[in-house]
């Protein structure tokens, strides 16, 4: 089956930096995006940033220029998807989830398990303390 495997979240200042990661594996497409949402304590969905498989980005308004995502397609990387975040605001707390279809798109409204999406990471939690 597919399973997506995310690591890198925890707790820091604003202003801080951290660095998610994501492993898919056994994903039935190569021409599947990678992403990741985000659903704080009000617990709307927000999209983040997905990268396709190749290489287009997408951003959130709210965190463009300072998030940035990467994406290693080689065979032995077996999907893995980076989302390196800087000066990070403590709206930015949430849990992050990664996320891979052939397509991601934004959740109008509601939570992260509303989303057209079929395959899902755990979630890791980001807390950004003020």
């Amino acid at each position: 089956g597919v399973k997506l495997v995310e690591s890198g979240g925890g707790s820091v200042q604003a202003g801080g930096s951290l660095r998610l990661s994501c492993t898919a594996s056994g994903l039935p497409s190569d021409d599947s995006t990678m992403g990741w949402y985000r659903q704080g304590p009000d617990k709307q969905c927000e999209l983040v940033s997905t990268v396709s498989s190749d290489g287009n980005t997408y951003y959130a308004d709210s965190v463009k220029g300072r998030f940035t995502i990467s994406r290693n397609n080689a065979y032995n990387a077996k999907n893995t998807v980076f989302l390196q975040m800087n000066s990070l605001k403590p709206e930015g707390t949430a849990v992050y989830f990664c996320a891979a279809d052939k397509f991601l798109d934004r959740v109008p409204d509601g939570e992260c398990w509303t989303a057209d999406v079929h395959y899902w990471g755990q979630g890791t939690q980001v807390t950004v303390s003020s």
